[in-house]
């Protein structure tokens, strides 16, 4: 009796142990059938953070309708992280963990990035940053690879975004104005470092003496004495570098009629939304970006910027064009790996040589010291100088792709030479 009492107990446990192996590779079956959901995190009521969310959304709808990936639809789950490192750092790990998104993408703040860069490596989960250009992200992931293989960025890094700002100040400023000095204000934040380093070195080489660099912090609500500090000292042109501020500078320096024109880097000044939140001050404002959507840098770039435009009623901003792109990497990566296996993806997005809206996306390598931070320059992703005109951003460099020449603010024009 006992015998036979305990093979009707094995038979139990040995049919038990089947219904739970076939509800797992049901629910396996069921992942790989159903969608494929991708994480997007940003402060969404911010100008940057939608211009993300948009640029998500966008090239999801566009993938859905052409079919989906490998058949199934991608699916944009949402994470707003307010600005702050611990509830992103919360929701970071709520996604891969409870709501299982194949990928992240987004991230407005460096220092919220920089957060989340171990995070990725803990949980094993591909991240593109698609705000934040801190050159911290990318040497993170050089100094800790393979273990931070996982994150990348489809945005220019903060170096990177110099690089452009120098380039271009160089031939407008310099070369078609003749200016000679210029005063750099920059705002005290982690992805300034590697700015401010980069443009303290290039805008002498290029002719433009600095007659004084200020660091802003980033709670600055009061221009006044930073612009009277800097008229003083009479240079002729202030190089910005700002992101977090937003539109205070700018609607201080049109109001106080500051003498000097402002180029360098707005990140927020991308957005067509820029000009109704400064109720028209940004008017000759130049900011180096992504792209535009009168610079026809691919034959992506136009028709996404028409389409965004359409569906948004706004302008695509940096952080949509590099978003957008970083979904259909995304996309090409999974494809090519036949699943969503995280390391699979991984060895699929370093062999990324993508043409997207923002230009040819290619991945630094391992040895390179910004590790998955995309090549720039010429034949890559090389980004525009805009100025604003009349309510319309229109590009002014380089000169390959620029719709019009550098104008004025009444308030500006006894400053040309």
């Amino acid at each position: 009796m006992k015998k036979i009492a305990s093979s009707k107990a094995l038979s139990r446990l040995v049919l038990g142990a089947s219904l739970i192996a076939m509800a797992a590779a049901s629910q396996a079956q069921a992942a790989d059938e159903g969608p494929i959901k991708i994480g997007v995190m940003a402060k969404f009521a911010q100008i940057n953070g939608a211009a993300i969310l948009n640029g998500a959304t966008q090239a999801v709808e566009e993938i859905n309708a052409a079919g989906g990936v490998n058949g199934r639809k991608l699916e944009i789950v949402q994470y707003d992280d307010q600005g702050s490192a611990s509830d992103a750092t919360l929701a970071f790990q709520r996604a891969v963990r409870q709501d299982h998104v194949s990928a992240m993408v987004g991230t407005f703040l460096s220092e919220i990035a920089i957060t989340l860069t171990p995070w990725a490596a803990r949980l094993k989960v591909p991240y593109i940053v698609t705000g934040a250009g801190a050159d911290q992200v990318g040497k993170l992931v050089h100094d800790n690879y393979p273990a931070y293989k996982y994150v990348f960025r489809t945005i220019l890094p903060a170096s990177s975004s110099a690089a452009g700002v120098c380039q271009s100040v160089s031939d407008l400023a310099v070369k078609q104005l003749g200016y000679k000095s210029a005063v750099l204000m920059t705002e005290d934040a982690a992805w300034t470092k590697s700015f401010d380093e980069y443009l303290k070195d290039c805008l002498p080489k290029n002719g433009l003496t600095l007659a004084d660099t200020i660091k802003v912090a980033t709670d600055t609500t009061d221009f006044t004495p930073i612009f009277q500090k800097i008229e003083a000292t009479k240079a002729q042109v202030i190089v910005t570098g700002v992101g977090i501020i937003g539109n205070k500078p700018v609607v201080q320096w049109a109001n106080q009629q500051v003498p000097m024109l402002l180029m360098g880097y707005n990140a927020q000044a991308g957005a067509s939304a820029f000009w109704k939140e400064t109720s028209g001050a940004t008017q000759g404002l130049t900011t180096f970006t992504a792209a535009s959507l009168d610079s026809a840098l691919t034959p992506k770039t136009v028709p996404f910027g028409e389409a965004y435009q359409k569906r948004f009623n706004t302008t695509a901003a940096a952080h949509s064009f590099a978003t957008y792109d970083a979904i259909y990497v995304l996309k090409n990566a999974i494809e090519k790996a036949g699943k969503t296996d995280a390391d699979a993806m991984v060895a699929e997005l370093e062999k990324t040589d993508y043409v997207g809206a923002s230009g040819r996306i290619v991945f630094q390598g391992p040895n390179d010291p910004l590790t998955h931070d995309m090549k720039f320059g010429d034949g890559y992703v090389t980004g525009v100088a805009i100025q604003w005109q009349d309510g319309k951003q229109v590009t002014v460099w380089p000169a390959d792709v620029a719709k019009s020449k550098l104008i004025f603010p009444a308030f500006v024009k006894q400053a040309a030479q």
